[in-house]
């Protein structure tokens, strides 16, 4: 089980390259709640995802040998942007393998980050599952996306989310392979035990939530139009986190995703990708269950294509 002190030994690789994250108080997203809401800004990060925490955390860990090699992963774009922007930043090749279909903005930044772009399957699984062969092939190291460095670099976010707001009741977080509902949860539950720390899926995407459900790994059809929690496998380490630490995990459809990108636009003005907007669709399927308390809605990214985005605001 990874630690607090392994968040915190991860601050100095985080913080070389980049500032901690606003945290905002919203009154109007508070009165359609019911609950003081205040929104952790991943959206923010210069990759516009929370993910290139990790990714500097684990590049500055690596050793000679595995540099020399170049690193591989696979992504549906933030995951992606997140090692290549560490690995630009240590003098690293990167290789990244997406889907078929996958987000142009994001494969644009990414190769705008100096990274070779592959593109592989049909989805974020199938990719991974290639990429991890040609990793071994070509002798590179191959990132997955729930590497405990990984997960101790995202994890600073929850560290500042504590630090800045000691008093957080509720702390919502989306969830993909998980990485950042259990940094978050390691660092919020070790200061307070108290904090409630609730994950998102897609239903349209709920294979993380049905294993933590049911306790056993568990396959689900993958279908959802939010890149950020599109998996159809789930990821053992991170779904033995969650059992321990999340209080709850909850579904909630597209649409509902959709109308939260809506809602942060009109209440903060900011931008919000599908995953990112799924804290938010979760807090208002919670309803009563966060009325009158003070919760953190987890922002986890903003990077929207300009055409979804108009898509969605003419529908």
């Amino acid at each position: 089980m990874p630690t607090l002190h392994d968040i915190l030994s991860a601050r100095p690789h985080v913080y070389r390259f980049l500032q901690p994250t606003p945290l905002h108080h919203y009154p109007t997203l508070g009165r359609l709640l019911g609950a003081e809401v205040w929104v952790k800004h991943e959206n923010h990060q210069p990759v516009g995802a929370f993910k290139v925490r990790g990714g500097l955390n684990l590049v500055a860990n690596l050793s000679d040998g595995e540099r020399r090699g170049g690193i591989y992963t696979a992504s549906t774009g933030n995951h992606g942007q997140s090692i290549a922007f560490a690995a630009r930043a240590y003098g690293l090749q990167a290789t990244i393998a997406v889907p078929e279909g996958a987000n142009p903005s994001k494969v644009a930044a990414m190769e705008g980050l100096g990274a070779r772009v592959v593109f592989h399957g049909r989805d974020f699984d199938t990719a991974r599952e290639w990429i991890m062969e040609v990793a071994r092939e070509k002798g590179g190291r191959f990132v997955g996306p729930t590497e405990e460095l990984l997960i101790h670099g995202v994890g600073t976010y929850g560290l500042e989310i504590m630090e800045t707001l000691p008093e957080v009741e509720v702390i919502i977080v989306p969830v993909g392979a998980g990485s950042g509902a259990c940094g978050t949860a390691i660092a919020a539950k070790t200061i307070n035990p108290g904090v409630q720390v609730i994950g998102v899926q897609s239903a349209q995407a709920p294979a993380m939530q049905k294993s933590w459900t049911t306790g056993t790994l568990t396959t689900a059809p993958m279908k959802t139009v939010a890149e950020g929690l599109a998996t159809r496998v789930p990821f053992e380490n991170t779904q033995r986190i969650m059992r321990e630490l999340l209080d709850d995990f909850i579904l909630v459809d597209d649409s509902a995703i959709e109308e939260a990108i809506r809602l942060l636009l009109e209440h903060t003005h900011n931008l919000a990708e599908e995953a990112g907007a799924a804290s938010l669709a979760g807090a208002l399927q919670l309803g009563g269950r966060v009325a009158g308390r003070k919760i953190v809605l987890v922002l986890s990214g903003g990077n929207i294509s300009p055409a979804r985005l108009a898509s969605l605001l003419n529908s």
